[in-house]
């Protein structure tokens, strides 16, 4: 242990994080994966780091974004609040809680692998909350067990005495052999606060685990949020993520998937709504580094008014990964003429007996679909409403947690333009 209560091995990891972070420095748009994200924006602000304070009306914003019948810690500034979580008793095989009481208890087997999944010689943010996290969520399901009610992390950002904040929570999600579970990750805050939430989620899948993951990306207008998902699966192991991203002024998503054991599979979905002078960036690589894996991406956007999007998605083939089978769509709706895209899907290919798609899209709705529905009395605002909807229920209607498909229904109905004709209609 060291002088500040980790055990030996993450008092290093943390020592050259920093180290690296130091040779780093915040990503410019000189760097070709920063090339369209200027963070000025984040860099100007004198951010503190999160104490973990809690807000006086902490219940009522936690109350519209509950989860009713799950296992829910709730997370404040980055720290778990253990008074605000509803845990009741864990399902048999679940072990949940928070990171900081393993690293006070130097479970160094229980934390094997936190920050193994996760190379952070390339990238800052990975390294920055490597260096500085405090706290975070510990989920872990026992081999052959299956979690028959979801797991739900509910992050509460805010600024502390009025002044910006930076929390840099942790995310540990280890699925045991043959197990099943479903993991809600869930980031909220109020608008008109100045905060940032630097995450680093880690699941490991192992060998013949199902996981079925869901983020949820709703912060307030001024907050800032920059985060690493990483995804690591053994064989024959089956992951499914579904990224919402709604909220917040700059995000930055980096997802890295990496297919480690034969016959794996990963499904990773997303759908961002942006508007006003909102920007949203999603970088991610795929690493199909064995053969008989499958991959699959769907990523759609909606951008209305001056929002910006990013969209960077590369499939990585490793020389033996034969019988590869990966796909990836990237499909973006401008609702106006000051809305702009960026998107670059791409493929690495090493290996001869593999079969790979990618493609994007960018475009307005589609005048013929406007025509085909106005020809059967449909009125011009309620065919663009019904298009829009269409578009982005593609993803919604995939999400499997009840409550939370509902919940972004009525989100996506009061978003879109005129989302009441289509509440009428439907």
């Amino acid at each position: 242990m060291r002088a500040g209560g980790d055990p030996a091995a993450v008092a290093s990891l943390r020592e050259r994080a920093a180290a690296r972070f130091a040779e780093l420095g915040l990503p410019t748009t000189r760097h070709e994966e920063w090339r369209f994200t200027n963070l000025a924006p984040v860099a100007r602000i004198p951010y503190r780091r999160a104490g973990g304070h809690l807000p006086a009306d902490a219940e009522a914003r936690l109350a519209p974004h509950r989860l009713p019948g799950s296992v829910e810690l709730v997370f404040v500034g980055g720290r778990l609040a253990p008074g605000l979580s509803r845990i009741g008793e864990l399902p048999a095989g679940l072990e949940a809680g928070g990171l900081a009481g393993l690293l006070a208890a130097s479970a160094d087997g229980q934390l094997a692998d936190l920050g193994r999944p996760t190379d952070f010689a390339e990238h800052a943010f990975a390294a920055l909350n490597t260096a500085l996290f405090a706290d975070g969520a510990f989920v872990r399901a026992a081999p052959g067990a299956v979690i028959d009610r979801p797991v739900h992390l509910l992050f509460l950002g805010h600024a502390e005495a009025g002044a910006p904040t930076a929390a840099f929570p942790r995310l540990l999600l280890l699925a045991g052999e043959r197990s099943q579970m479903t993991v809600v990750e869930r980031y909220v805050g109020a608008d008109g606060e100045s905060y940032l939430t630097c995450p680093v989620t880690e699941l490991v899948a192992a060998p013949g685990a199902v996981v079925d993951h869901y983020k949820l990306q709703r912060e307030g207008s001024d907050a800032h949020h920059l985060a690493v998902f990483t995804v690591e699966t053994g064989r024959g192991a089956n992951v499914t993520s579904h990224s919402i991203s709604l909220g917040g002024a700059l995000v930055r998503h980096d997802v890295r998937a990496r297919l480690a054991g034969e016959g794996g599979e990963a499904t990773l979905n997303g759908l961002y709504m942006v508007r006003g002078r909102q920007f949203v960036d999603t970088h991610m690589r795929v690493d199909h580094a064995e053969p008989h894996c499958a991959s699959h991406e769907l990523y759609k956007g909606i951008l209305n008014e001056s929002a910006r999007a990013v969209f960077n998605g590369r499939i990585y083939v490793h020389p033996h990964a034969q019988k590869t089978d990966a796909k990836q769509t990237n499909r973006n709706l401008l609702l106006s003429k000051e809305a702009l895209v960026n998107t670059n899907p791409q493929l690495e290919i090493f290996a001869d007996d593999v079969k790979c798609t990618h493609g994007s899209t960018v475009g307005q709705l589609d005048d013929d679909a406007i025509f085909y529905l106005r020809s059967r009395g449909i009125g011009e605002v309620a065919a663009r409403s019904l298009l829009t909807y269409a578009f982005a229920s593609d993803i919604v209607e995939r999400i499997r947690v009840e409550p939370v498909r509902q919940e972004l229904r009525e989100f996506l109905l009061d978003w879109i333009p005129h989302g009441e004709v289509v509440r009428d209609a439907t």
